[in-house]
């Protein structure tokens, strides 16, 4: 059936499950205990590879050693980069009913101290340091000021720290609506807030993603994603246990190393961000190796225009499917499907995937648009988080009685109900009355041949409001002007569209999932690209 308004009903073509994080593991472990569930090569060239069977007693031994220090339901914080400790900890905290709360290994001790303290974490497992940042030290330094916080787990020690003697008693029965994790946004637009996922809606969430990639049984991945985002902890990690897979888990993401895994571990999926694999594409046209076991990669987080869906199709030989979802969300709400044209994955990202409800409305009226029509993108499913923690003003404002979460993304879906992300609502730009979306700009200018990567806001205007301002990296090798750029955005777009100032950008500030901060994107960033003449 056709859509007329922009309302897409849900596809029942997978039955949710209600089994917690824990119990969907052990239930994974006990059918195939004997297949390598995880490897990992670490800093000093050893590779660890744990059968499922293996990981399960891990996580059952560290699941003890938490609740020895722990009660269930409290918030435990994990910094660390992607290692064997992080996925122990994920699922010993899942089997013992605790929350995580993930922390990026970038961050910086004033950005650790708030998601501490916001989330009054009770303890805190983190490693020694990652890339200069002196992790232990932070820790020491902020811990006297934060409450809440008793107890500190350096990773280092974790083998002695689940080792000890432990009164053993057993394991909770973990609700599947109970909290799973907090995840802190991305901070596209401010402060980051904290996100509570439930077992529930991430279990569901990668079940719902496999099923739709129609990924097979016994799969091999490749994880590049860090855990600490919902793209690693959700996707590869409970994506991998929904269909008895395999995880090759890397430290952070190498296209050396990366490409030298999918020769040698015959890897078959890969999830990463679409500049990822562009540059493993790089890697194997320099050196090239034997990656015939792949069948798929999947990426995000961004428009993905035609000529990377095309060169990542002929680059690395199989079908790239695109995604869109967010942290609020347990990580997917749309797909696209393997087998959809090169057209629909630039141009959208596929339809709702199971059990998932999309809806476009005026941004005013909250009424439902017509199909083809742009406004606010909203979702309600299993996998809308259950609050922003401990700010229930906006949870109020995200999520309506109704259960719709407010994604804060423009969009539009065709009758077909596929979805296409037009921009933030935030980043609407108001030139001289005229609604102007960035992402529509954005994909136009990719397409010129200079252009590596570009964002587009909004800058304050006396005349107009506001006047669009287009920050450009130029691909290596490339030069152009503003004259060009503008003459090129005119053939393309309607005059009141085309930006009337133009920044070069050697890099752009980037949220840990890959995003541009656009929020940081100002006329202090970069050099103004002049026309010619001035």
């Amino acid at each position: 059936m056709r859509l007329t308004k922009s309302e897409v009903p849900p596809d029942c073509s997978a039955n949710l499950v209600d089994t917690s994080l824990g119990a969907h593991f052990a239930a994974a472990a006990a059918q195939h205990p004997e297949r390598e569930f995880l490897i990992f090569a670490s800093d000093d060239g050893v590779t660890q590879r744990l059968t499922y069977g293996d990981m399960v007693e891990r996580a059952t031994v560290a699941a003890h050693a938490l609740l020895s220090e722990f009660d269930v339901g409290e918030r435990v914080a994990i910094w660390a980069p992607n290692n064997v400790e992080w996925v122990t900890f994920q699922l010993g905290a899942a089997l013992a009913g605790l929350t995580i709360v993930t922390v990026n290994p970038a961050l910086v001790a004033a950005e650790v101290q708030h998601i501490l303290s916001q989330s009054r974490a009770a303890g805190i497992a983190h490693a020694d340091e990652w890339r200069g940042n002196q992790m232990t030290e932070i820790v020491a330094e902020l811990s006297p000021a934060l409450s809440d916080l008793r107890t500190v787990i350096p990773l280092g020690e974790w083998d002695d720290f689940v080792s000890r003697e432990h009164p053993v008693a057993d394991l909770p029965m973990v609700d599947a609506g109970s909290p799973m994790m907090i995840q802190y946004t991305s901070g596209t637009t401010g402060q980051p807030k904290g996100v509570v996922l439930s077992h529930h809606g991430c279990v569901n969430n990668a079940r719902m993603m496999v099923h739709r990639f129609e990924l097979p049984e016994a799969s091999r991945w490749l994880g590049v994603l860090p855990l600490f985002h919902v793209g690693g902890s959700v996707i590869n990690i409970i994506g991998t246990m929904s269909v008895g897979g395999t995880l090759v888990l890397q430290d952070k993401f190498d296209a050396d190393e990366a490409v030298r895994a999918l020769e040698e571990e015959s890897i078959n999926y890969v999830a990463a961000v679409p500049t990822m694999l562009l540059a493993m594409i790089e890697v194997q046209r320099e050196a090239p190796r034997d990656i015939s076991s792949l069948c798929a990669v999947m990426g995000g987080g961004a428009t993905v225009p035609p000529e990377m869906v095309r060169a990542i199709e002929s680059g690395l030989g199989v079908p790239f499917g695109t995604m869109y979802g967010s942290t609020e969300t347990s990580a997917m709400v749309t797909n696209s499907r393997l087998d959809d044209s090169v057209e629909d994955k630039s141009s959208n990202a596929g339809p709702p995937i199971p059990q998932v409800e999309v809806r476009i409305t005026n941004p005013d009226t909250g009424a439902v648009v017509d199909v083809g029509s742009v406004g606010s993108i909203e979702v309600r499913s299993f996998g809308v988080m259950m609050e922003y923690f401990d700010m229930p003003a906006e949870t109020a404002a995200a999520i309506d009685e109704d259960g719709w979460f407010t994604t804060g993304d423009l969009g539009s879906v065709d009758d077909r109900g596929y979805l296409t992300i037009r921009g933030r609502l935030k980043e609407m730009i108001i030139r001289g009355g005229e609604n102007i979306y960035p992402a529509e700009i954005e994909k136009v200018l990719h397409d010129h041949e200079a252009i590596g990567m570009v964002a587009v806001v909004g800058v304050p205007d006396e005349r107009l409001g506001e006047e669009i301002a287009a920050f450009v990296q130029l691909r290596p090798g490339h030069a152009c002007t503003a004259n060009d750029l503008e003459a090129f955005a005119r053939s393309r777009l309607a005059r009141f569209k085309v930006p009337r100032k133009w920044h070069l950008v050697d890099e752009f500030p980037l949220t840990p999932s890959g995003k541009v901060q656009k929020h940081r994107l100002d006329e202090s960033i970069g050099r103004a690209l002049l026309p010619e003449g001035d």
